[in-house]
């Protein structure tokens, strides 16, 4: 008994001496449990909720990380052919390659310059289709498609020499390539199309795409066979284009893009890219000698497989008489039949909030930055039609043995037309498609898209079309 009531001592004399050691352990414990008892439970929805949500999150965790689709699109061109490579994610929207948006590699001379040896003509791609290819993860070749898209240079040689470079190129891809080649992906693209290509690339960048056609820029692009003019225009506009003859591009395509329709005018002018329109002015001159040709200089210059004289009269060129015969070689005051004309008796698109906005590329961006009033390593300048005419006076007025020292950004073949080319681009902006010599339009070389800039060109709309298919 006494041994009973010791150990009940002993006991007793423990918990008073360590009490405050057990409340402290006690009181989080009986809070707890409080708590776990007032809650509702988990319904079997709460936790199909959780599920889903965590599910979700798995998804958009790896859409995140992407599927890519690549596309390789080379622009066979009169000047040189180039080759582009993109990488889109499910978005559309382009993610970078290496450290930049997209490859870009270019080669001289283009694929017109074969018009006898279809043969040689493919292979000069092969370079370009390597460079390509090393972009490309190996895994997804297959699935990657691969576009040709010759343009007015392939258009203007004759016979069946065109047709004969675009099979020798078909067959160097189905047997040297592991990129995903389709006949039709080899082929001469109508001046529509690359126009429209063009359109979509430079509104695509600058994040034109899904509100209303005002929202929109338009384009001129300057190539070596053709310029193409595009712009969107309203329905009430695209309803009163006129009819074209037979066999001819309509004036208006419909295009769904990022879910709004637009309606683009878009007019390819064939013979009138810069390197052809070098032909039809010399075509135009007298026996006396060309005014556009630099005082000094007697040769003859090649498009086409063809030879034109090219000299200047004993007085020089001139600039005032050099656009009389750029007019002529334009048809500037040929007949227009609708409205409102460009040249040539072409609709003119009939204007619109569209085409208030201005983009300009290609040789348009080359020349402006050889004669000096932009600057080359500028992707992008704002300038008026009216730069090009004082850069031509200039031009004109110098010497072809004073054009090295002069203007040494201008390549050798290209010196003796720097007067021509500066013209022509002055009257095409002002007589033929009727801009305000005043008015500011964007000189483009590359645009920039989110951190990276990218080239102004018509094969990302190309691009976006393959992916999209």
């Amino acid at each position: 008994m006494k041994r009973s009531l010791a150990r009940h001592d002993s006991i007793s004399d423990q918990i008073h001496r360590y009490r405050g050691v057990l409340l402290v352990i006690a009181i989080p414990i009986l809070l707890v449990t409080f708590v776990l008892y007032v809650m509702p439970g988990k319904s079997s929805t709460d936790t199909a909720v959780m599920e889903e949500i965590e599910i979700n999150s798995r998804k958009v965790g790896a859409n995140s990380r992407g599927n890519r689709n690549y596309a390789v699109i080379f622009d066979a061109g009169s000047s040189g052919s180039r080759v582009h490579v993109y990488c889109f994610d499910q978005n559309l929207d382009l993610v970078p390659i290496g450290s930049e948006l997209e490859l870009f590699e270019q080669l001289k001379p283009g694929l017109s310059s074969y018009a006898k040896d279809p043969q040689a003509a493919a292979k000069s791609l092969l370079s370009l289709l390597d460079k390509a290819e090393s972009v490309v993860p190996l895994d997804l070749r297959s699935k990657t498609p691969v576009r040709v898209g010759a343009t007015a240079g392939l258009r203007a040689l004759e016979g069946d020499a065109a047709d004969r470079i675009l099979q020798a190129v078909r067959e160097l891809l189905k047997d040297r390539s592991t990129l995903k080649s389709e006949a039709n992906g080899v082929k001469i693209l109508d001046g529509t199309q690359e126009g429209s290509y063009e359109w979509v690339t430079i509104n695509y960048l600058l994040g034109k795409l899904g509100g209303t056609y005002k929202d929109t820029v338009g384009i001129i692009d300057l190539g070596g066979g053709s310029v193409q003019m595009a712009y969107a225009i309203s329905k009430e506009a695209a309803s009163n284009a006129p009819s074209v003859p037979a066999g001819q591009d309509n004036y208006v395509n419909e295009m769904y893009l990022k879910g709004s329709k637009y309606y683009l005018y878009v007019h390819s002018y064939l013979c009138y890219g810069l390197l052809a329109a070098r032909a039809e002015i010399l075509k135009a001159s007298d026996d006396s000698g060309n005014p556009c040709i630099l005082e000094g200089f007697d040769g003859t210059y090649t498009y086409g497989g063809n030879q034109y004289k090219a000299s200047a009269p004993s007085s020089g060129a001139s600039m005032e008489e050099c656009r009389r015969v750029t007019h002529k070689a334009l048809k500037i005051n040929d007949t227009c039949m609708h409205m409102k004309c460009t040249f040539g008796g072409i609709w003119n698109g009939g204007g619109g909030d569209g085409q208030k906005n201005l983009f300009i590329a290609s040789f348009f961006f080359d020349r402006a930055a050889e004669a000096g009033f932009i600057k080359a390593a500028d992707p992008v300048a704002t300038v008026q039609p009216h730069s090009f005419a004082e850069a031509a006076k200039r031009a004109c007025g110098t010497k072809y043995t004073d054009i090295k020292a002069t203007y040494p950004a201008v390549d050798v073949g290209n010196q003796a037309y720097l007067c021509l080319d500066l013209v022509y681009q002055y009257t095409l902006l002002v007589d033929g498609f009727g801009l305000d010599p005043y008015q500011d339009i964007t000189l483009v070389k590359k645009v920039k898209f989110r951190n990276s800039f990218v080239e102004a060109a018509w094969p990302l709309g190309s691009a976006i079309e393959a992916v999209s298919s």
